[in-house]
């Protein structure tokens, strides 16, 4: 019968009919009838009941489970499950909101579990959003330098507790925040206020030369740096994509919704918000604009940047970061030539004492 160990609680009819049997022949050969059940790991009484229900019944095998719930739904209710996955199906496309749907229109107040059991009892799926196709992310442009100060990347967020937006650049070689821009508004204007104090303070002005200027327009020798950032109205702004071009920068847009493509302000902001937390707590945007130059200075010159090998922004964009980390692996080696010298010296002069 394939059994071992105690009888399961549900088993077919013919195995109950073959325990039954076993036992009575057991019971008829003179053996007691519980110590027979011991031997099966079937209770006494287990075996009586399915005796009764033979006897009253005249099969072992067992109902199909349920019976008639009271909590069951009434029809009407059914019909009003099936009426709103037809006229909002399209639009809420899911049955966790299409069962508030039924609630907020005053029709069926269900679970979602229990409006997605009636449609998959009606065979019934609903429409699935078209896959939205994503292109090619854009190759960066031939003439660029990955160097500081010439691949710059750009974005806003917002400070609700103050009702401000900020505007920041950040360079995406070394990861130096160059300048903050914090307004009521999101527009072009803001674009343009940044933007020409970013370079002033960068002295990138003075490479906006007639020269320069005078070239076409898709001449690689014309951009001063490349601006990165996405595609929101501030950054493709008609007035935006003029300035762009007067001051010779050249503009890269990432793919709409891939929020990928602009990772390093994603993360830049993150790491503000996450490791300054006060910044959202401030209502005084007179405040909250003094603090976000305190905490720009302490990113540039005081918190070591993991991106660029553990030195500041501020190493990394003057040119000081590679012998930073050129001294922190000499070190290393030093550090680590010494133990070796002195363990050996150690083992071979108990003493303890260095050459």
């Amino acid at each position: 019968m394939g059994l071992s160990g105690p009888v399961p609680a549900r088993v077919p009819a013919d195995v109950k009919e073959a325990v039954l049997k076993s036992v009575d022949d057991a019971v008829a050969a003179g053996l007691a009838h519980t110590w027979v059940c011991g031997l099966w790991q079937v209770s006494d009484s287990r075996l009586h009941r399915w005796r009764v229900r033979r006897r009253d019944t005249g099969t072992l095998v067992d109902r199909a489970p349920g019976g008639h719930p009271v909590h069951a739904l009434l029809s009407e209710e059914i019909a009003a499950i099936l009426d709103v996955a037809e006229r909002w199906g399209t639009v809420d496309r899911s049955h966790r909101k299409l069962a508030h749907r039924g609630s907020y229109e005053h029709l069926v107040w269900v679970s979602p579990s229990t409006f997605r059991r009636v449609l998959i009892e009606h065979g019934l799926t609903l429409p699935e959003p078209a896959p939205r196709t994503r292109t090619e992310k854009r190759p960066w442009p031939d003439w660029l330098v990955w160097e500081p100060n010439r691949i710059w990347i750009w974005d806003a967020t917002h400070f609700t507790r103050a009702r401000r937006v900020c505007f920041a650049i950040v360079d995406m070689v070394s990861r130096k925040w160059i300048d903050t821009l914090v307004s009521v508004e999101e527009t072009a204007t803001q674009v343009t206020v940044i933007f020409e104090h970013a370079l002033q303070i960068e002295g990138l002005l003075e490479l906006l030369t007639d020269e320069r200027l005078d070239l076409e327009a898709d001449d690689p020798r014309r951009p001063i740096l490349l601006a990165v950032s996405d595609n929101g109205p501030p950054m493709t702004a008609r007035d935006t994509r003029a300035f762009m071009a007067l001051m010779a920068i050249a503009q890269h847009h990432g793919r709409p919704h891939v929020p990928q493509d602009q990772a390093w302000i994603e993360s830049f902001f993150g790491h503000i918000k996450g490791e300054w937390p006060h910044l959202e707590t401030i209502a005084e945007p007179s405040l909250l604009e003094a603090e976000l130059l305190r905490v720009r200075t302490e990113y540039n010159s005081v918190r070591l940047h993991e991106a660029i090998g553990y030195v500041t922004p501020d190493d990394e964009h003057t040119g000081r970061g590679e012998a930073i980390r050129q001294a922190r692996h000499d070190g290393l080696e030093r550090a680590r030539q010494r133990r070796l010298d002195y363990h050996r010296y150690t083992i071979a002069d108990p003493t303890g004492e260095m050459p």
